[in-house]
């Protein structure tokens, strides 16, 4: 009762320090110093931080084996109706943590992007075909055009993967579908225009493809009547870079009121103009009664908080030439976006929770009044939200393409903020002809959140 006080993120405080302050291998010992984590109801979470973290480290191999056990946890789980009822007399913290939509999508771009980074395009494409059953699955789910159900970076990753592999036919459909999505949902959404850099990609890959209309047509759509395909001695550099970290998941609260009509009773809000039914039907008279006689009672729900990022914007020079790295995700507004599609499925499974204690509560006060005012401290203490969520994601995504000279070259990355801050780093890149290299910067500096507001 003592540990459930708090949220996951403070549960898991010592190893969200050190990932923070950038300390990874302490970070991942903090992880792994808790072994039952690894097969007990937060087994979705133990491996994609442990495959993120060795991803950062390098390791890729490595983070690819734990990225996999989450991917096959996702296509395997099934829900356990054992917890799912207990959850219902205590908490949703019974459960097993099965992960967000977007954070089953997420695992496996690092797991395509560690692929990438280890020159193996073959496995990476087969990550693109489970992104693209995941991105039908979701698609399928999701029917509302207001819901999150089309994920435009996926495509432009799917876009890369295919272009890497000089697949450039699929590739330009892949970018197609990419800016098609920034157009009818991104910016409607989540206010994310496409990036520029998509739209040179669409046209280079029609080039490739030789489909001549296809980029004429986007040619005249993008306003871009100068571009010309102009292939040039040396490779290229694509540029990640992983900006913040995304929310946390805290616990909120929603006082209600009951009014009892017929066989039903009402979970009322005023301020929020919710009205919730609950059922009567096959309870006796004794406990409706009951209920009925509820007048006020808070109920716990989960959301989501944001940390702000440190960093706004991004360049990278390269002999005079400065590109800017261009926003392809913002998984923070993805996050949330993701919880208020269900909120109301949540607010329901939370009501339904508390009457069910209640009713319990009731019952045992029939029998012994001391027990049934126990039983009722422990319904009040165990009333949690579920505040487990992946939370070393980057607040958001950023990318571009840079072209590279034979043999070495020297880049330099420049972080910029809106109140002045600062980072510059250099990196040292050697290519051959045709080659593409790939890499991920992250920076993992953010705005704490403030727990009281």
């Amino acid at each position: 009762l003592v540990s459930s006080c708090a949220n996951y993120y403070q549960a898991n405080y010592s190893f969200n320090k050190e990932f923070e302050q950038g300390n990874l291998n302490d970070a991942l010992a903090s992880l792994h110093a808790n072994s039952t984590e690894a097969k007990g109801k937060r087994e979705f979470l133990f491996n994609v931080n442990t495959g993120l973290v060795l991803s950062m480290l390098g390791r890729y191999a490595e983070s690819n084996e734990y990225f996999e056990k989450a991917f096959l946890f996702g296509e395997d789980y099934r829900i356990n109706y054992v917890n799912e009822a207990a959850s219902f007399l205590t908490n949703p913290n019974i459960t097993t943590y099965k992960g967000e939509d977007h954070e089953h999508l997420m695992l496996l771009y690092y797991k395509a992007l560690n692929f990438l980074k280890m020159g193996k395009t073959s496995e990476a494409l087969v990550e693109c075909r489970r992104l693209n059953i995941r991105l039908q699955q979701l698609s399928d789910r999701y029917s509302d055009e207001n819901k999150f159900q089309r994920d435009a970076f996926i495509h432009t990753l799917m876009g890369i993967i295919y272009e890497t592999d000089k697949d450039y036919n699929n590739a330009f459909i892949a970018y197609r579908n990419a800016a098609e999505i920034y157009d009818e949902d991104y910016q409607r959404l989540f206010q994310i225009a496409m990036p520029e850099q998509l739209k040179i990609d669409i046209l280079r890959t029609a080039w490739l493809s030789g489909l001549n209309e296809d980029f004429d047509f986007f040619k005249n759509k993008f306003e871009m009547p100068e571009y010309r395909y102009e292939s040039h001695e040396g490779g290229e550099l694509i540029f990640f870079w992983h900006n913040g970290l995304s929310p946390i998941k805290a616990e909120w609260g929603i006082n209600f009121a009951i009014n009892r009509s017929g066989n039903f009773i009402y979970f009322n809000n005023n301020d929020l103009q919710i009205s919730f039914p609950f059922s009567l039907e096959g309870y006796n008279e004794q406990d409706k009664n009951g209920l009925s006689n509820l007048d006020f009672f808070r109920v716990a729900l989960q959301r989501y908080i944001e940390r702000p990022t440190y960093y706004s914007n991004a360049t990278i020079s390269i002999e005079g030439n400065k590109i800017d790295l261009q926003l392809l995700e913002d998984v923070n507004k993805i996050a949330f976006k993701s919880l208020q599609q269900r909120m109301n499925l949540e607010l329901s499974k939370a009501l339904i929770r508390l009457a069910l204690k209640k009713v319990t509560e009731h019952q045992v006060r029939q029998e012994d009044k001391v027990l049934g005012s126990v039983l009722g401290m422990i319904n009040t203490i165990t009333e949690k939200a579920d505040t487990r969520n992946w939370q070393t994601l980057p607040h958001s995504i950023y990318y571009s393409r840079i072209p590279l000279a034979l043999g070495k070259n020297k880049v330099t990355l420049e972080l910029g903020g809106a109140s002045g801050n600062s980072n510059r780093s250099e990196f040292i890149y050697e290519v051959s002809q045709g080659q593409i290299l790939f890499h991920t910067f992250s920076s993992l500096e953010s705005g704490y959140p403030n727990y009281g507001y």
